[in-house]
């Protein structure tokens, strides 16, 4: 690697180290400090908030210290919580060891602004970087796989950052009080105020935005997947029964947007416009236009981000034709008189010091930065900026607890950053042409086709060659994937599933990309592992919903709205039509959502009536969180449309809490004349419920 790009790559490997701790810190806010919402949005948001509050004196300890030491200094905690994650048993411990991480990787932010001019290029890597890497992975970051292969990818991963961050800097406006950019006769920073300002200060909005839409793997396979319903699924995802191209074509108009740089009239409309449009139609929660979303997010995130770097390369004059003027000649420590120095133009407050004469010998001194004494503006610019950041996390998550919209938030972060982009300066000077990084974009989308072939869903199933004589039905909320300690753990949640030996399962929360939580694919995951292909419908937006896991082919699916009564986050209603080998079985999957302080009677209702006009005389089953107890009004409503209580027999049989089952409100109905059986809740905290199985025996 030249040196002069060592300041660009550990930006960049900072980024991606940093986003692997904000994918544990942000699920362990909600999993641990929340305790599965039992403590109060506001509290919990004011926490959250907290800690971003507090990186605000990063700015006031870089000036009495230095960025350099400190910027070490914080890269070296942001690497140790980071590896001391992947060893962490959950709980109280992982909560704290992400906070101190999540706070070291702000303090490192400012410190890297205080020195860098120009972020765009780490930055960027650094996204496109963090989104291969979590394809190639599945979507399951690095952070929760041990073993030795985790383990040495993870040393791997943090030892290039430490190296690249202790390595000497280079000049060209990005760290140039670091090395004499005279002395080699490099490019420094053309003379101006404000420079790299607007690039770090969106720093915060361009990882809500990626994190949420536009670079997020999981969003990706899940755009992917509702293209491969038909007209017998509509508005469901399915595995894609061929590699799809959205995550290849995602990265690569993002990288493209980047390096290929159109005319400026023709960008600055262009990327602004598209960055918007993309987020307006995530905001719309239409699950058919969650793949133009992704590509329009991905290729406006990637040209706005090209027109703010208006600093660096191609806003540089070469340090021979910086006007200087002579500086009077300083003592030295040991009572030398120093040489004269050269000051160009636009040198204030930060400046590097004249050299002494043992220095002046080898050739003439630096021409400081003129944009060393912005480095204060641009350390504040960037903690606001990742400020927003958490204030738009917080505000669209926390709609599903307090119940107001929430699409206004991607919508208000695509508008900030297109109104910087649009707004920012052209450069100072003509570009650098230089030969166009083809290959980056190439590599790029090559090493995300080979993710996609490594983590190929499940075939579908053909059908028995003879009826079964009984299936085994499984309902499990698996809490996005998190268990009671706080992590992430697939093997875990795998043996629950399996431990009912279910042919079919029904899942609620079900979580396919929300940045909340950390970004995770996992009904992918988790099908993958069980080798059941999924059907999917989207309850709260089109990544977090319902699934249904089955052996046995799907021929027909319809998922159905319910009204929300009150309650603040979305809930539906999904069917599906099973082969079972020339019979048909119909399953109806759902999460009832009560409103504050009352049960779910009329979401209830309308599930129920649903179900039994589904079924059409078919035999059903009907299951799920259904947030109600035997002898409540919501439960009696499935029982008034004629409906069976499929685990009667093996009452009580409680669900919830995991760890301390105390309430029944996990179950499985069936229509009349299908006789359950073997009613099991098998022990696992690789959720906050248990999982309830049961055997339908088919008349």
């Amino acid at each position: 690697m030249r040196h002069r790009h060592l300041p660009t790559a550990a930006l960049a490997l900072g980024v991606v180290v940093l986003l692997d701790v904000l994918r544990v810190w942000l699920p362990s806010i909600i999993t641990i400090f929340g305790r599965a919402a039992e403590t109060p949005a506001e509290l919990l948001g004011a926490f959250a908030l907290g800690w971003f509050v507090l990186a605000l004196a990063a700015p006031v300890l870089l000036r009495r210290t230095g960025p350099r030491p400190v910027g070490l200094v914080a890269a070296g905690m942001l690497a140790a919580a980071r590896l001391a994650l992947t060893a962490a048993p959950g709980g109280r411990v992982q909560l704290w060891l992400a906070c101190a991480g999540l706070l070291a990787g702000l303090v490192w932010l400012a410190a890297t602004a205080a020195t860098v001019v120009r972020p765009v290029p780490g930055l960027a890597f650094g996204l496109a970087g963090a989104a291969v890497g979590h394809a190639l992975l599945g979507t399951e970051d690095l952070v929760w796989r041990g073993g030795p292969l985790g383990w040495v990818l993870s040393v791997l991963l943090v030892g290039a950052f430490l190296a690249a961050q202790a390595a000497p800097s280079s000049p060209a406006g990005l760290r140039p009080s670091a090395r004499p950019a005279a002395l080699a006769g490099d490019a420094v920073p053309a003379p101006g105020g404000g420079a790299g300002r607007a690039a770090w200060l969106l720093v915060g909005p361009v990882l809500l935005l990626a994190g949420q839409l536009a670079l997020t793997t999981a969003v990706w396979d899940a755009a992917a997947s509702y293209w491969h319903g038909s007209a017998d699924l509509p508005g469901l995802a399915l595995p894609p029964a061929r590699l799809a191209a959205v995550p290849e074509v995602a990265i690569a108009l993002f990288l493209a947007a980047v390096l290929l740089r159109p005319p400026r009239p023709v960008a600055r409309p262009l990327w602004p416009a598209a960055l918007v449009v993309g987020a307006g139609l995530f905001a719309a929660d239409r699950a058919g236009w969650l793949a133009a979303a992704v590509l329009l997010s991905a290729a406006g995130l990637g040209g706005c981000l090209a027109l703010v770097d208006t600093v660096g390369e191609r806003a540089t004059v070469p340090a021979e034709r910086v006007p200087a003027e002579p500086v009077p000649a300083t003592t030295g420590p040991g009572g030398d008189t120093g040489s004269v120095a050269v000051r160009g133009a636009g040198a204030g407050a930060g400046a590097a010091p004249a050299r002494s004469g043992k220095d002046s010998a080898a050739g003439p001194s630096a021409a400081p930065d003129p944009s060393a004494s912005d480095g204060g503006r641009r350390d504040f610019a960037v903690v606001g900026g990742m400020l927003g950041f958490a204030v738009g996390s917080v505000a669209y998550y926390a709609a599903y607890d307090l119940g107001y919209p929430n699409g206004w938030v991607p919508v208000l972060a695509a508008l900030v950053v297109a109104v910087a982009a649009v707004l920012a300066p052209p450069p100072a000077a003509a570009p650098v042409r230089r030969p166009v990084p083809v290959w980056t974009v190439l590599g790029a989308m090559l090493l995300t086709a080979v993710a996609g072939g490594i983590h190929r869903p499940a075939p579908a199933p053909n059908p028995p060659a003879t009826p079964p004589a009984a299936v085994r039905v499984a309902a499990y909320n698996i809490r996005m994937g998190f268990g009671l300690d706080g992590r992430l753990d697939l093997d875990a949640l795998t043996r629950a599933v399996e431990g009912g030996r279910p042919d079919v399962v029904l899942l609620s929360e079900v979580d396919r990309g929300w940045l909340l939580n950390g970004g995770h694919d996992t009904l992918a995951l988790l099908a993958g592992r069980l080798r059941m292909p999924y059907v999917f419908a989207p309850a709260a937006d089109p990544v977090w919903g319902d699934a249904v896991l089955s052996r046995f082919p799907v021929r027909a699916g319809r998922t159905r709205p319910l009204a929300a009564h009150g309650a603040p986050t979305g809930a539906q209603a999904l069917g599906v039509t099973l082969d079972l080998g020339g019979r048909e079985l119909a399953v109806v999957a759902t999460h009832l959502q009560p409103p504050p302080g009352e049960g779910p009677v009329a979401q209830a209702g309308e599930v129920a009536a649903f179900a039994t006009r589904y079924a059409a005389g078919r035999p059903l089953v009907l299951g799920g969180d259904l947030n109600t107890e035997p002898g409540d009004a919501a439960f009696a409503e499935f029982t008034r449309a004629g409906l069976v209580d499929a685990l009667a027999a093996a009452r009580p049989l409680r669900t919830s809490p995991a760890d301390d089952p105390r309430t029944q409100i996990d179950h499985v109905f069936v229509s009349p004349g299908l006789t359950a059986s073997g009613a099991t809740a098998p022990r696992s905290t690789a959720s906050d419920h248990l999982p309830v199985a049961v055997t339908i025996a088919l008349p």
